[in-house]
């Protein structure tokens, strides 16, 4: 597997590990709220540290895959849109800003929540159009993010959507990894022109 892109890989997967770490802070945080206690304010400083290091670590996957493969604008433009989205809804989660249109309740919010990252999710499908094992995980993972929405049935801030939508995407992430290492996805990347072309020789020469 091209070096870059799968260290993109590896950090994306990490860095939804943290979100999902984030999301059991968050739970803790409302379950033991006390204004001005010095133990809430361990767990919003946790919150954000964990909350900064993960976004830093997609980021920066992000950029190593989007520099690294070639064409697959959409899914480019759609990852990268939903981190930001992420990011924005994890700050409304901690009541860091508030916008009057966003209820941490709402199923409305849920539900498009889910939605956007059903269509982000999908976009993955460009990795490598019309194959089936592709397409049995993507499908996996959009039915594991609308289940998300159950959460909020349940009396739950939108974070326990942002918990199950990171699951799903460390579940994508690990899947390309494995169908590149085993050959059942072939992902041109910048350069990879170069090592075909010497293969090629080589075997004329033999």
């Amino acid at each position: 597997m091209h070096e870059r892109l799968n260290f993109g890989l590896k950090l994306s997967v990490i860095g939804n590990i943290l979100f999902i770490a984030f999301g059991f802070i968050c739970f803790i945080f409302y379950k033991s709220y006390e204004p001005g206690s010095i133990h809430t304010s361990i767990l919003s400083f946790t919150a954000y540290t964990v909350e900064i290091a993960g976004f830093a670590l997609l980021m920066m996957g992000d950029w190593l895959m989007a520099s690294s493969i070639r064409f697959r604008t959409i899914l480019k433009i759609a990852w990268t849109f939903y981190i930001f989205l992420e990011a924005a809804m994890m700050v409304l989660e901690l009541n860091s800003y508030k916008i009057e249109a966003y209820k941490p309740y709402s199923l409305a919010v849920a539900i498009a929540h889910s939605v956007i990252s059903g269509f982000v999710c999908l976009s993955f499908m460009e990795f490598e159009r019309d194959n089936k094992k592709l397409e049995i995980k993507i499908i996996i993972c959009i039915s594991i993010m609308f289940a998300g929405m159950l959460g909020n049935i349940l009396g739950i801030r939108v974070y326990f959507s942002i918990i199950v939508n990171a699951l799903a995407f460390i579940i994508m992430f690990q899947s390309v990894r494995s169908f590149v290492e085993h050959g059942d996805i072939e992902i041109d990347c910048h350069g990879d022109r170069a090592r075909v072309a010497e293969y090629k020789s080589e075997f004329v020469d033999d």
